[in-house]
C-alpha cells in the first residue's frame, strides 16, 4: 500500500521501490547495531558479503554494471545460480515466494497444493553457456504450474480483495490528508513526513503500523480529516463497491489512462430511463488492477530450465502445449474495480447505472452486479449436473 499507492499520489516523480529501502535499512541495521565484528567473527569477509546480501535484496548495486554480462560484485559469474534463489529475476521461482506462501495459506485457511520439499529433492545446478544456472527435473513442471496458480490465488482471495483493497484507498486517503502534519523525528532530530521518511533511515524505521494508531487517536485538529477517514473504517463504513469488469486482450487501460476515469464514469449517463440523481466525478474511485503469473504477459514456465532423468547434466525448456491442453490460454488480466465515496443510497444506485453504462460504451464486460443471473429451466434431479461450471463453482 506504501508504495504502491501512497507514494506515487503524494510524490508521482519520485522513482523509488521499497526494495531499494530494504538495501539502506540494512546498511542501517549493520552500523547502527556495531556488527561489523561480529560478521567478521563469523568469517563474512564484509564489503564482498555485504555487496552480496544487498544484491539479493535489489540486484545489482552499481549502475553501471547492469548492462555487463555479468552485473554482479558480491560473487564471481561460477557461482550465477545463488542469485536465483532468494529474488529469482529470471522467473520468479525463489524462497521469497514459498515463504509467504506457506505464511499466508496458513493464517487464511486457503490450501497451498505447491510442495516446495518435493521441488527442491528434484532440483539441480546445470552447466547452460558456460554459466552454473538452477534446473530443475522434467516431471515437476506440473508442480511448478501449481505454484504459480497458487500465487494467482492468494492474489484474488486476499491481497487483491475488493474490500481489502478499499481498505487500502482508505487508508492511502487518511495519509494524504495527514501527511503534511504528521512530524517523524530523524537523524540528528531532522523532522521528517510520512512521505519523505525513506529519506533517512532513522526515521523510516520509526514508519511503522503505530502511524495508523496515532492520527486515529490523535486530538490535533490538522488531522481531523485523516482521523474521520480512520473512523469510518473502524466503524465499516467502507466505501460502496459498484461491481467490477474485465477488460478483453487488447482493450486494457493503460497507465496514462487512469487519471480521467473518474471524468469519465461520471459523464456516462444512461441513454435508457437514466435516473434522477446525478453522481460527480468525485463520488466514483477506480482501482485498476494487473493480476498476472510474475511475468505480465509471458508464462514464467518458458523462462525455466528443466532435466530429464536419462541426461542430468543437458538443460531443456519444456512447452505449455508438452505439459497439458487444460493448462491457462493467457497470464494477464486486468480488473477494473469501481466504488462510490458518497453513502446516499439513491447516489449508489445512480452511480451503478452510470457503471454500467461506461462499461457499455467502452465495450467491456458488463459488471456481475449490473445484472441479475438468471437459472437456467432444468429438471430438479439433474439441476446439479446440468448447471454451467461457473455457477456450480
Amino acid at each position: 500500500m506504501f508504495d504502491g499507492r501512497f507514494i506515487p499520489l503524494v510524490r508521482p516523480n519520485l522513482k523509488w521501490k521499497h526494495e531499494s529501502a530494504s538495501v539502506e535499512m540494512f546498511e542501517h541495521l549493520i552500523t547502527s547495531n556495531k556488527l561489523e565484528k561480529v560478521m567478521e567473527d563469523y568469517g563474512l569477509v564484509l564489503q564482498e558479503d555485504m555487496n552480496f546480501i544487498k544484491e539479493q535484496i535489489g540486484g545489482p548495486i552499481d549502475e553501471n554494471t547492469r548492462e555487463k554480462s555479468w552485473p554482479y560484485v558480491g560473487r564471481p559469474k561460477e557461482k550465477s545460480f545463488l542469485y536465483e534463489i532468494v529474488a529469482n529475476k529470471k522467473n520468479g521461482i525463489d524462497v521469497d515466494k514459498w515463504d509467504y506462501f506457506a505464511r499466508d495459506c496458513h493464517h487464511l485457511g486457503i490450501q497451498n497444493n505447491f510442495d516446495y520439499k518435493r521441488l527442491l529433492k528434484f532440483t539441480r545446478v546445470c552447466e547452460v553457456n558456460s554459466q552454473k544456472l538452477i534446473c530443475t527435473r522434467d516431471k515437476e513442471v506440473g508442480n511448478l504450474y501449481d505454484m504459480f496458480h497458487t500465487r494467482n490465488c492468494l492474489h484474488r482471495r486476499a491481497y487483491q480483495h475488493k474490500v481489502g483493497n478499499i481498505i487500502e484507498i482508505m487508508i492511502t486517503e487518511a495519509l494524504q490528508k495527514a501527511d503534511p502534519y504528521f512530524k517523524i523525528e530523524g537523524s540528528k532530530g531532522t523532522p521528517y513526513r510520512i512521505s519523505t521518511a525513506m529519506e533517512d533511515m532513522e526515521a523510516y524505521t520509526k514508519l511503522t503500523d503505530h502511524v495508523y494508531l496515532e492520527i486515529l487517536h490523535s486530538s490535533c485538529p490538522e488531522l481531523a480529516e485523516a482521523r474521520e477517514i480512520l473512523r469510518k473504517i473502524e466503524r465499516r463504513e467502507l466505501y460502496k463497491f459498484l461491481g467490477d469488469t474485465h477488460p478483453e486482450k487488447g482493450k486494457e487501460i493503460a497507465k496514462d489512462e487512469f487519471h480521467g476515469l473518474t471524468e469519465e464514469i461520471a459523464s456516462s449517463r444512461p441513454e435508457k430511463n437514466p435516473p434522477l440523481v446525478e453522481p460527480k466525478a468525485e463520488d466514483f474511485i477506480v482501482d485498476v488492477i494487473n493480476m498476472d503469473y510474475g511475468m505480465e504477459e509471458q508464462n514464467p514456465i518458458d523462462k525455466v530450465l528443466f532435466y530429464c532423468k536419462a541426461d542430468p547434466t543437458k538443460a531443456v525448456r519444456i512447452t505449455k502445449e508438452q505439459v497439458s491442453k487444460l493448462l491457462p490460454e493467457t497470464f494477464a488480466e486486468q480488473v477494473i474495480r469501481v466504488y462510490c465515496k458518497n453513502q446516499d443510497p439513491d447516489t449508489v444506485s445512480a452511480a451503478k447505472q452510470y457503471f454500467i453504462q461506461w462499461c457499455i460504451r467502452r465495450d467491456f464486460t458488463k459488471p456481475q452486479r449490473g445484472e441479475r443471473l438468471e437459472m437456467p429451466h432444468v429438471a430438479p434431479s439433474t439441476a446439479m449436473t446440468q448447471l454451467p461450471v461457473s455457477i456450480r463453482s
